[in-house]
């Protein structure tokens, strides 16, 4: 069933990310905040750049995670996902896979490319 969204709607979800002050890599997808921050990170970058909502290629909207260059790697193994969470209220915000996965090694610094979190427009 097509149907219609606007901007708005989007944006208004989105815009909850800009809450989110740390971001974590973990070894498996997390679905609590707990398992963001302590079961499955392997590291974390505090205070993450995230873009306001814009326009999602295909169609939806979109926000930007800036690429990170200095994340501190707090566990040893293979981050393949990335979470979002709010320290402030403990929320998990977010959490998807990364672009590819990475062998980390407590001690050490990761980086990312930039990230992008986003809302299909109704099909």
């Amino acid at each position: 069933m097509a149907g219609f969204l606007n901007n708005d709607v989007y944006d208004s979800g989105l815009s909850e990310l800009a809450d989110g002050n740390e971001l974590h890599i973990c070894s498996a997808m997390p679905t609590t905040y707990t398992e963001a921050r302590v079961t499955y990170t392997l590291g974390v970058k505090t205070t993450p750049t995230i873009s306001a909502p814009g326009a999602k290629a295909g169609g939806g909207r979109e926000v930007t995670i800036s690429a990170i260059t200095d994340g501190a790697v707090t566990g040893t193994g293979t981050a393949v996902y990335f979470a979002i969470v709010d320290t402030a209220t403990s929320r998990l915000l977010a959490a998807q896979a990364l672009g590819a996965s990475q062998v980390i090694t407590s001690g050490n610094v990761f980086t990312t490319t930039a990230l992008k979190i986003g809302i299909a427009s109704p099909a």
